[in-house]
């Protein structure tokens, strides 16, 4: 095999994708990477942002504060915004790959209770690798769905949530516990506005603000109230609405407009987690039925 070949197949195994989610319409950006490395090392670098990776194959190794880090299968990696940090394969021959997110400062800015009884802004990692199955499978299936299709009101009510359980379980800041007066009211609100605004919803940071509420406050008296997210709650009663229009005899792409869906392939997919059969497939046993 001549060396222009082997260069070849080398980039062809060396694949990197980003995609920007946004936390609402307006809201800022986060930056998902999908990574997968045959031989590709970092040159010393840092990032104005966290930093959260999740080992999805192979080894990494990343050299971070004087010393150096292995990734495994399912591990997951928090570098601190400004620090310095490399990374290349842990092995010649296996490469690696993982799922990174950058989240800026501020989406950890929910009060913490430091170790000193005062009150911090942002956790600090002193332990960047992070052994975590059940936060790293989130994270991972937040990272592929979102990457797949950025929704930005499932971005605002997933990411957050994510990022806060990473700081409540991991940094050396605990988060003051929080308890939300009036949670069975405020999740009806919130319910309330998006479904009256189902095709272009208030983001959630608007929501929170109309009700003097931080972000993590109003996410948390929903999920405790409906037990799903602001995200799922909407998906679903779009879904509902969906159906009504499908059995009308409206095709699917109309439909998804209609409801408030990005596209058709964002109806499938909520239509097919919430029924389990393909929006198509429903409007046609349903016209069937009544022929």
């Amino acid at each position: 095999m001549d060396g222009t070949t082997e260069r070849t197949r080398e980039r062809t195994r060396e694949q990197t994708r980003w995609t920007r989610a946004r936390l609402g319409l307006c809201g800022p950006p986060l930056d998902l990477l999908t990574a997968n490395f045959r031989r590709h090392v970092y040159a010393p670098h840092a990032h104005e942002e966290y930093t959260v990776g999740i080992s999805v194959g192979g080894c990494e190794v990343i050299g971070y504060r004087g010393g150096r880090i292995r990734t495994g299968l399912g591990t997951v990696v928090v570098l601190e915004p400004g620090e310095m940090h490399t990374g290349g394969p842990g092995s010649p021959t296996d490469g690696y790959a993982y799922r990174a997110l950058y989240a800026e400062p501020a989406l950890y800015a929910e009060p913490a209770l430091l170790a000193d009884g005062t009150l911090g802004s942002r956790p600090h990692f002193r332990e960047p690798l992070l052994d975590d199955p059940e936060l790293a499978a989130a994270l991972r299936l937040a990272h592929t769905e979102l990457s797949a299709c950025p929704d930005p009101l499932e971005a605002e009510s997933r990411f957050p949530w994510l990022l806060t359980a990473l700081a409540q379980r991991h940094s050396t800041a605990r988060s003051v516990p929080a308890v939300i007066p009036g949670a069975s009211g405020i999740a009806h609100t919130v319910r309330d506005r998006l479904a009256d605004e189902l095709t272009a919803p208030p983001t959630l940071s608007s929501l929170a603000a109309d009700l003097g509420l931080s972000r993590y406050q109003l996410l948390r008296a929903f999920r405790t109230t409906m037990g799903i997210p602001p995200y799922a709650w909407l998906a679903q009663y779009r879904v509902t609405r969906a159906r009504a229009l499908l059995a009308a005899g409206l095709r699917p792409a109309e439909v998804a407009a209609l409801v408030g869906f990005a596209d058709q392939a964002h109806l499938t997919r909520w239509f097919r987690r919430v029924l389990g059969v393909t929006p198509a497939a429903y409007r046609n046993s349903v016209q069937d039925s009544v022929r």
